[in-house]
């Protein structure tokens, strides 16, 4: 079945349709997901989270706004940062193992594994420094816009302004 049958299929409800869907973006997405939240259970309920909202929000999905791979990436992505912006995963995480500091270090100076894990590298990689910066932390490491502002040490609006414009800029180069 073509992707644009299949997602048709899904979108009036078709079960098969949703299975398809699943074994050809499970992978992908989960290592999204994974990226983010930095734990195997905890990714894995989210997972299914996120494709209970695709099935749940199917017929939502506009083909005119973007690829279905970006929606259900986007998806994921909201879902994974609102999983570790909740008090619970919070709490959760208040007693950490050495062992994870580690890799958090290592994870915020690394991010092409995960920019390279949805094929956006050798986009990412036209754009300038600050540009890269700014999409790692807002984009790939779910930093809030003050967030950046603060890690970056510029005023809010210029975050604001600048993430526009790096967005832009990253659209022509992908069209």
């Amino acid at each position: 079945m073509q992707q644009d049958q299949l997602i048709i299929e899904l979108q009036s409800g078709n079960e098969k349709a949703f299975e398809r869907i699943y074994q050809l973006y499970s992978v992908s997405t989960y290592g999204i997901i994974f990226n983010i939240i930095r734990d195997e259970q905890v990714s894995e309920e989210v997972l299914q989270d996120v494709f209970l909202k695709i099935w749940n929000n199917a017929p939502t999905y506009d083909t005119s706004k973007g690829r279905f791979f970006t929606w259900v990436l986007n998806i994921a992505r909201n879902a994974s940062i609102d999983k570790i912006r909740s008090k619970d995963f919070k709490n959760k995480k208040l007693n950490l193992k050495s062992d994870n500091f580690v890799d958090i270090l290592e994870a915020k100076s690394n991010t092409s594994g995960k920019m390279d894990a949805i094929g956006l590298q050798k986009y990412i990689d036209l754009l300038e420094p600050m540009c890269k910066k700014l999409i790692d932390l807002l984009f790939f490491k779910g930093f809030t816009q003050k967030e950046t502002a603060e890690e970056l040490e510029i005023p809010l609006g210029t975050v604001k302004t600048r993430n526009r414009v790096c967005i832009d800029k990253l659209r022509s180069n992908v069209v």
